[in-house]
């Protein structure tokens, strides 16, 4: 059965860090969020005002953050020694677990910066392992080409090609088990895969047009497109083509209380990682 668009929350304009203009969707208005899944921005600027000041360092616990450029070179940092320079195509996996310190600075000063920072929770029994972070470079990517033209890049999970052919991602193995494609249709082409029942999953169109589901349901741009219930998502392109992210995983049913960059299962918890960090603790086992 085909997934139906069943809910639209549309980006709202904020900023995050030392001033980066973005669109949040998910976990932006009363913090409407699809579990696992927390948070989704949207960054696209070619105003370096909007995002020359970057994200200095600062502390997460409790949750992985998914940075995917699409265009532009960011370099992140972090207390474990980890250095990676972030450029256009490649895809950053942290795994903030039982805390990390992390910095993500623009390595430009002028052109485009475009791309997307996704959280995603991690189960109670999780939250308090070690941190771990993947830098993965767009030649690393795999992809599926379409018969007619359009792209699949399998970032997470496995994704089948019209001939049968397999091909997995380089994030797996998560307990989410996350699916993340990025998906470049041609002009009006459909794209339909397989998705487990069991788990959430949402759109994000980025460029074109797009219609969803057995009712071609429009697509809006810059919003998280909630889909219902079924075992495969159908879409197909405008004209014009179309650019979206497709993001699905497993629900983890649990209590989530955030404050800031720490999410954790109760308030308890939340009050022990800012003593953590105010004690300099956050990432010590």
């Amino acid at each position: 059965m085909n997934r139906q668009m069943i809910q639209v929350i549309p980006g709202i304009t904020t900023s995050d860090g030392a001033g980066v203009r973005l669109r949040r969707s998910l976990g932006g208005h009363d913090r409407q969020r699809l579990d696992p899944f927390l948070m989704l921005d949207e960054f696209s600027s070619n105003d370096p005002n909007d995002y020359v000041a970057g994200f200095p360092p600062h502390p997460h616990r409790g949750f992985e953050t998914v940075t995917y450029m699409l265009e532009g070179h960011m370099l992140h940092e972090d207390h474990l020694g980890n250095r990676g320079h972030l450029k256009s195509g490649g895809i950053q996996w942290m795994t903030a677990g039982r805390g990390i310190i992390h910095s993500e600075m623009p390595q430009q000063e002028s052109g485009a910066m475009r791309g997307f920072q996704l959280w995603i929770n991690l189960p109670a029994r999780e939250k308090m392992k070690p941190a771990g972070y993947q830098d993965i470079q767009d030649a690393s990517i795999p992809r599926v080409h379409l018969p007619h033209g359009g792209l699949i890049k399998a970032i997470a999970g496995r994704c089948q090609s019209s001939n049968g052919t397999v091909i997995q991602g380089p994030i797996h193995g998560l307990s989410t088990e996350p699916l993340f494609f990025d998906i470049h249709l041609s002009s009006d082409e459909v794209f339909s895969h397989p998705v487990p029942s069991s788990h959430h999953s949402f759109i994000y169109v980025y460029e074109g047009d797009l219609s969803i589901g057995d009712q071609a349901q429009q697509a809006p741009r810059q919003a998280a497109l909630v889909l219902g219930e079924g075992d495969r998502v159908t879409m197909q392109s405008g004209a014009n083509g179309a650019k979206a992210i497709w993001l699905a995983a497993k629900p983890l049913h649990e209590p989530i209380v955030q404050h800031g960059p720490f999410v954790m299962n109760t308030q308890e918890e939340i009050m022990q990682a800012i003593t953590d960090y105010q004690q300099n603790r956050l990432t010590t086992p």
